[in-house]
């Protein structure tokens, strides 16, 4: 098959702005990396998607939200040219699995309408409607980047985004592969440390871990978070951006240095969880999303069993691989490839999920409409 020039963008948990970038490939294999491009949301736009955070579709603040996204995405996206598709995630805005129902805000048909060009986007409702996880998207994604920098021995991406998620994937194997790809959710990352800054500070993030490196963890209260169910589950598994707020409210009683220092331990003690749930301890972790910048919580990982890194090193772009991900499964959807397996959503077949939306109008149902059997064929979803 023939390299597609896909352009991918990505709305995170940590609401901080809309990253979009070029790659070039055929659905499998990275064939280039492009150029990207980054939109920051205003402190007025953040708070109109920060109050629809929970919200569903036909809530109150949703339709607001929607708009803040699609405007966003339209000013970073309309500036790319000679691109055949557009992956476009949207911003999540709850995330239910339990209850088969996940929500990201925005309309990708919209989008189409006015880039002129066809967009993937709805990733997540096939996988959830199936009865997976609906997240993490991005291994399939991460193991083309293992192959492209020539990994040969399992590895593990580590995303700190609003939430941390972990892909731990053998190179060596087919990414169809039984034990190619393990990924789930870590526990709470950048989201309750923003959310900590935005109410004291009046900033949106720590920056430069100023704050966590002024207070003292608490080790009770991490010992405490880290009693929670979530981390007695068996992956694959996945968070909302919210799942840790209940239970961090003694976390955020503290003084504000004091409770930053505490959850960069905590986000340490989860990815050190986590690891303990791969099938083999990685080679490395490759460290990407907001929070590598964060350099309280790169010291905490720095003391992890294993070699840390930034995706940098291996010629990685950490600002851009989600967005980049999210341009790979847009080029598989359209290919009909399966963009989430057993092994990373807990879906019990292999799923190709997303609705293309073409300028014109035109719909492509189909990969919401069907799953990927164990055999490589595509069989109609009941």
């Amino acid at each position: 098959m023939e390299p597609i020039r896909a352009l991918g963008a990505m709305s995170g948990t940590s609401m901080d702005g809309v990253d979009a970038a070029v790659i070039v490939t055929d659905g499998k294999a990275i064939e280039a990396f492009g150029e990207s491009a980054y939109v920051e949301y205003s402190e007025a736009e953040r708070s109109v998607i920060r109050r629809a955070m929970g919200q569903w579709k036909g809530d109150k603040d949703v339709n607001a939200a929607a708009k803040v996204v699609e405007d966003a995405h339209i000013r970073v996206l309309d500036g790319f040219a000679d691109v055949q598709v557009v992956g476009f995630h949207g911003q999540t805005l709850a995330h239910d699995p339990a209850n088969r129902r996940t929500h990201q805000a925005g309309d990708g048909a919209a989008l189409a309408r006015t880039l002129r060009k066809p967009v993937v986007w709805d990733f997540r409702t096939a996988d959830v409607t199936l009865g997976g996880e609906g997240a993490p998207l991005a291994p399939a994604f991460h193991h083309a980047c293992a192959r492209w920098i020539g990994a040969t021995k399992p590895l593990a991406f580590l995303n700190l985004g609003g939430v941390g998620n972990l892909t731990w994937l053998d190179p060596a194997k087919a990414v169809e592969e039984d034990g190619a790809l393990l990924a789930f959710d870590t526990g709470p990352a950048n989201a309750p440390i923003n959310d900590l800054c935005m109410d004291w500070l009046g900033q949106p993030f720590d920056r430069d871990g100023e704050l966590a490196r002024e207070g003292e963890a608490d080790a009770r209260l991490v010992a405490d978070l880290m009693g929670h169910p979530y981390f007695f589950r068996m992956p694959p598994k996945s968070l909302d951006r919210d799942s840790f707020r209940q239970a961090g409210a003694t976390i955020d009683a503290l003084p504000p240095s004091h409770a930053a220092a505490t959850w960069v331990a905590v986000i340490a003690a989860s990815v050190d969880h986590a690891l303990s749930q791969c099938p083999t301890m990685p080679d490395r972790l490759l460290v990407t999303g907001g929070g590598r910048r964060n350099p309280a919580i790169m010291d905490a990982l720095a003391a992890l069993s294993l070699p840390v890194a930034l995706v940098e090193e291996v010629g990685l772009d950490g600002d851009m691989l989600e967005a980049q991900a999210f341009a790979f499964l847009a080029v598989r959807v359209l290919r009909g490839l399966p963009t989430s397996f057993p092994g990373t959503t807990g879906v019990r077949a292999r799923v190709g999920g997303g609705i293309v939306s073409r300028p014109e109008g035109q719909v492509d149902d189909l990969p919401t409409s069907a799953r990927h059997r164990p055999d490589g064929r595509i069989a109609k979803a009941r």
